[in-house]
C-alpha cells in the first residue's frame, strides 16, 4: 500500500474533523438569535378612518377630554373622575404639556390614558406632510420628556381634522387615529344644561364623548360633567378605554 497516499488520507480526515469541532464549537457558542435580537415590532396595518367608538359590551362608553392639560380646568375633572372611579382619556396639545409637566403626570397617576393631539393644535389637513410629521413628531416628544416610560397609542387629529396625509403619518408611527360620535359642542359654552342633555341624549352603547378640559374657559364642562356622569353611571352605562 502507498504510504503515501495513507498519510494523505489521515491528514485530510484530521482536517475535516477539526472543522467540524470547530464549527460545532461556535454554534454552542453563539447565543439564540430568538433569545437575544430585539425583533422589530410589526408595522400596523394603514387604517382609513378613526375609531369612533368603542366594542367592550353592552352600555360600555368612553369618554374623552381634548386641549390641555389646564390648571383652571384639568384638577375639577380629575376630581370628577376620581369621585366615580372612572378613567378616561386625555388627548394633550405639546404646548400645554410642556407647560404644565405636573398635570401631565397626574393625569398618568390617575390612571388615565393619554393620547396625542398635536404639538401646536393646527388643522392638520392645511399643513404639508413634513408639517404634519413635526406636530406629531414634537407632540410625542414633549408627553415622553415628562412620562419617559409610557407609550401613546393613541392621537386625535385637532378639529377631526383627519385626511391620507394624516392618517399615514399615524400609521407610520404605530399610533390610532382616535375619532369620537358624542359631540356635545362644550368648547362653544352653550351652558351647562345644554352639555348634560347633549351628552345623555346621544349616549348609546359603544359612544366615545368628546368633551374639552382646555383650549379655553371650560367651567361649563366640568360642570356639566358633576352632573351628566353620575346620571349616565346609574342609568347602568360603564366607562372603559378605547382599545
Amino acid at each position: 500500500m502507498d504510504t503515501t497516499s495513507v498519510t494523505s488520507s489521515r491528514r485530510t480526515l484530521l482536517m475535516g474533523a477539526a472543522a467540524t469541532t470547530t464549527t460545532l464549537a461556535l454554534f454552542a457558542a453563539a447565543p439564540s438569535a430568538s433569545a437575544t435580537d430585539k425583533q422589530p415590532s410589526p408595522r400596523p396595518a394603514f387604517v382609513p378612518e378613526p375609531v369612533r367608538t368603542v366594542d367592550a359590551g353592552p352600555q360600555r362608553v368612553a369618554v374623552t377630554f381634548d386641549d390641555g392639560p389646564h390648571p383652571d380646568h384639568t384638577p375639577g375633572v380629575l376630581r370628577v373622575l376620581r369621585r366615580h372611579r372612572v378613567r378616561a382619556t386625555f388627548c394633550v396639545v405639546g404646548t400645554e404639556v410642556e407647560k404644565h409637566p405636573q398635570l401631565l403626570r397626574a393625569i398618568h397617576d390617575a390612571g388615565h390614558m393619554i393620547a396625542g393631539h398635536s404639538w401646536s393644535h393646527p388643522d392638520l389637513r392645511r399643513l404639508d406632510p413634513d408639517e404634519v410629521a413635526e406636530e406629531v413628531d414634537r407632540n410625542l416628544a414633549a408627553i415622553a420628556r415628562v412620562l419617559p416610560r409610557y407609550r401613546v397609542e393613541w392621537f386625535r387629529a385637532p378639529y377631526g381634522g383627519w385626511s391620507p396625509e394624516v392618517l399615514g403619518a399615524l400609521s407610520a408611527r404605530g399610533l390610532r387615529p382616535l375619532g369620537w360620535s358624542v359631540d356635545p359642542v362644550d368648547w362653544s359654552r352653550p351652558g351647562t344644561d345644554a352639555i348634560v342633555e347633549r351628552v345623555l341624549s346621544e349616549l348609546t352603547t359603544g359612544s366615545i364623548v368628546l368633551n374639552h378640559d382646555g383650549g379655553g374657559d371650560r367651567d361649563q364642562t366640568v360642570a356639566a360633567l358633576e352632573v351628566w356622569l353620575p346620571e349616565a353611571l346609574s342609568d347602568g352605562f360603564r366607562f372603559v378605554l378605547p382599545a
